[in-house]
């Protein structure tokens, strides 16, 4: 008995100094992939002629900066065969602007984007949103019972199916949170986005960002949300690589990563009372 007391104690002294140290796994390291940024995001009320892309590459589990991509060339042609150019105002930068754009909605787009011999193409099609109607407060939400709750209102028009991407920014986090949603329940109805959070208080402000999406994108953003969840557990079998609408045409087998998306937006800032 006295033995077993013994080694229980030592398993037990093993597993504590484990949790007291910073453990670095040695990963392997894939080869760099381009990711492509490439949202047109046309806020209504604005002419939405400013638009911008952003190219980078993967990088190492480890890394705290994030490559861009300079010289590539970057334009998106809609289904009148007229083209916007998007060019990187700042070297370096793996922004590329473009200050001519021309959103309309239910009007398809293509992206094309060359670098270092290869095509990159992705469609998609502009899809309209509802306007903001009402945003209410609630201060006894969540699981406890004592969290902030937020309910964004819009109506939904009632006369298609319509998918619709939520962005919540709160100036206390440095990363927004999402809320995808259709209206196969609520269709031509008035409909709320949920959003709570323990840590906002009195004065605390939220960026709420309406986006209406097309259902392929509605189903790439409801992947990347259920990984950024950790839905699978901690020891679950690692997720496979998201792929978005992005095709590369000279070398399918070197995909690039990222989603090319095109979205009428409403915006309203809401101050925590």
């Amino acid at each position: 008995m006295k033995t077993l007391i013994y080694l229980f104690a030592i398993i037990m002294a093993v597993l504590v100094s484990s949790c007291e140290d910073v453990v670095n796994v040695d990963l392997d390291t894939a080869a760099p992939r381009l990711v492509i940024d490439g949202s047109i995001q046309w806020q209504k009320g604005t002419a939405g002629n400013e638009q911008k892309i952003k190219l980078s590459t993967t990088t190492g589990f480890y890394d705290t900066t994030i490559p861009t991509v300079s010289g590539a060339l970057v334009f998106v042609t809609n289904s009148d065969n007229v083209t916007f150019t998007f060019t990187e105002e700042t070297p370096n930068s793996g922004l590329y602007l473009c200050h001519d754009f021309v959103p309309e909605i239910e009007k398809t787009y293509v992206l094309t984007v060359v670098l270092n011999g290869e095509t990159y193409t992705a469609t998609e099609t502009l899809k309209s949103v509802s306007p903001i109607t009402n945003i209410t407060q609630n201060d006894q939400g969540g699981f406890s019972g004592t969290d902030v709750e937020i309910k964004t209102y819009f109506n939904d028009p009632g006369d298609a199916d319509n998918y619709y991407l939520l962005k919540y920014k709160a100036n206390i986090n440095a990363i927004p949170s999402y809320e995808v949603n259709d209206d196969e329940f609520f269709q031509g109805n008035e409909f709320f986005g949920y959003y709570t959070n323990e840590d906002i208080a009195s004065g605390n402000n939220i960026d709420i960002t309406l986006y209406g999406i097309s259902k392929r994108y509605s189903e790439y953003m409801n992947k990347l949300i259920l990984i950024s969840m950790g839905s699978g557990g901690p020891f679950s079998t690692p997720p496979a690589t998201v792929h978005g609408n992005i095709i590369n045409q000279t070398h399918p087998d070197n995909y690039a990563l990222g989603y090319f998306n095109l979205s009428e937006t409403d915006f309203r800032n809401y101050v925590i009372q």
